[in-house]
C-alpha cells in the first residue's frame, strides 16, 4: 500500500519562488524546503533573499526581473546550475498591485500590473515547462491567483484582472501541458495579514471587511502551507487545471 503520507515529501525535487522576498515567497521557501525540495529564491531585492537563504541553509539565491525575457532565460539557467539539476516545481508568486478607480489609473500602471502579475507568470511558466518538455520530466507549476480573480475588488480593476487571466492561463497551461506530465494549478488566497495590510485591517474599513469573512478572521502566511504543498507535490498528482481557494469562507459571503 502506497504511503499517503510520503506523497507529500520533496526530496531530490527543485523549486524555484519567484517573489521571494517578500513575506509570501518567503513563506512559500520555508514550506517547500520543510517537505525536502532544494529551493531556489528569486527576485530583484537579493538583501531579503539571502537572509533567508541563511535561516534555511540550502537554498539558492538568483536575481529576477519577470518583467524581462532575458532575466528570466538567465534566473531559470542559473537555477539550474546551482542546484545541479532541472526545476521541476515552480511557484509563480511575484505580483504587484497599483490602487486607482478605473477611470484614473494610467496606462502605464494598468500595463506594469498586468506584466508583472500575468506575463511575468507567463515567461517563468514557458521557460521551466520547455526545458522540462525538452528533458521527458514532468513538474508541477503553482500560480499564485487570489480570490480578487473570481470576484471584484472596488479600485483594484488592474489587479483582479490580472489575477482573473492568471488563472485563465493556468486553464490553458494545465491543458496543454498535460500529455507531459506537467501539472500547472492555481492557488487564490483570499485576504492574509502581513506587514503591508497590518495598519489597513486595524481601521474601521479593514475591521469591516474582516466581519465579511465567514471565519471572521484574516489568513496567516502558513495557512497557504498545505494548499501550496498539496498541488506541488505528489499529493496532488490527480490536480491539474484546479484553483485551490484558501479564503476564511471569503467567497460564500453575500454581497
Amino acid at each position: 500500500m502506497t504511503d499517503p503520507i510520503a506523497a507529500w515529501r520533496l526530496d531530490g525535487r527543485v523549486a524555484l519562488v519567484t517573489g521571494a522576498s517578500g513575506t509570501f515567497g518567503a513563506e512559500f521557501a520555508r514550506t517547500l524546503a520543510a517537505a525536502g525540495a532544494q529551493v531556489v529564491l528569486a527576485a530583484r531585492r537579493i538583501a531579503p533573499m539571502e537572509a533567508l537563504a541563511a535561516e534555511l541553509g540550502q537554498a539558492h539565491v538568483v536575481a529576477l526581473d519577470v518583467t524581462e525575457p532575458a532575466s528570466v532565460a538567465e534566473a531559470v539557467a542559473r537555477a539550474e546550475a546551482r542546484a545541479g539539476g532541472p526545476v521541476d516545481i515552480l511557484i509563480n508568486n511575484s505580483g504587484i498591485a497599483i490602487p486607482g478607480a478605473a477611470l484614473e489609473q494610467s496606462e502605464e500602471e494598468w500595463a506594469r500590473v498586468l506584466d508583472v502579475n500575468l506575463n511575468g507568470a507567463r515567461r517563468m511558466s514557458v521557460a521551466v515547462a520547455r526545458r522540462l518538455i525538452e528533458r521527458a520530466r514532468p513538474g508541477a507549476i503553482v500560480n499564485i491567483a487570489s480570490i480578487l480573480g473570481l470576484l471584484q475588488g472596488a479600485g483594484l480593476s488592474a489587479y483582479a484582472t490580472s489575477k482573473a487571466a492568471l488563472i485563465q492561463l493556468t486553464r490553458q497551461h494545465a491543458l496543454e501541458w498535460a500529455r507531459h506530465g506537467i501539472r500547472v494549478n492555481a492557488l487564490a488566497p483570499g485576504y492574509v495579514e502581513t506587514d503591508l495590510n497590518r495598519d489597513f485591517f486595524a481601521t474601521d474599513s479593514g475591521q469591516a471587511l474582516i466581519r465579511r469573512i465567514p471565519q471572521r478572521r484574516l489568513g496567516r502566511p502558513q495557512d497557504l502551507a498545505g494548499p501550496l504543498l498539496l498541488l506541488a507535490s505528489e499529493a496532488g498528482s490527480f490536480m491539474t487545471g484546479s484553483v485551490l481557494v484558501a479564503d476564511g469562507g471569503h467567497l460564500l459571503a453575500p454581497l
